[in-house]
């Protein structure tokens, strides 16, 4: 008769220790240098595409023309049209990806460890981030 496996909890703690501590940075810098290589291909393609276009939209805004808020959607659909300003703008918004994700994870090691004190403190920071991001969205 064949022997079953029994899963040990040490096992699958340490795999999820090896998981949250060593993935957890590699999918935060992933995040970095892919928001870094957009930054850097929208400034390039700014300069040689539309390089007087920061000082139209200068003396536009001086004249009181703003421009409205848009849509992920609407930057997304710009981006692969391949305009220089929505590429600048998806970089950004990754970038701001990274300090949302890493309170993420840590609230989930708090949570794993069931160290409560910081799992609130966490918890407020992650409610704190979302809402700054939605109200600076919407406001």
């Amino acid at each position: 008769m064949a022997k079953l496996a029994i899963i040990q909890p040490d096992n699958v703690s340490a795999d999820e220790d090896r998981i949250l501590r060593v993935w957890t940075p590699v999918l935060l810098r992933t995040i970095v240098l892919i928001s870094m290589a957009s930054l850097i291909l929208g400034l390039i393609m700014t300069a040689l595409y539309t390089p007087s276009h920061f000082v139209e939209r200068y003396h536009q805004v001086q004249l009181g023309h703003l421009i409205g808020k848009q849509s992920l959607t609407t930057i997304a659909s710009k981006v692969m049209s391949g305009e220089p300003r929505a590429i600048l703008m998806m970089g950004l918004f990754l970038l701001t990806l990274v300090p949302l994700v890493r309170v993420a994870f840590c609230l989930g090691l708090y949570l794993k460890a069931r160290d409560y004190a910081f799992v609130g403190f966490t918890a407020y920071v992650l409610i704190a981030l979302v809402l700054g991001a939605m109200l600076g969205r919407i406001g």
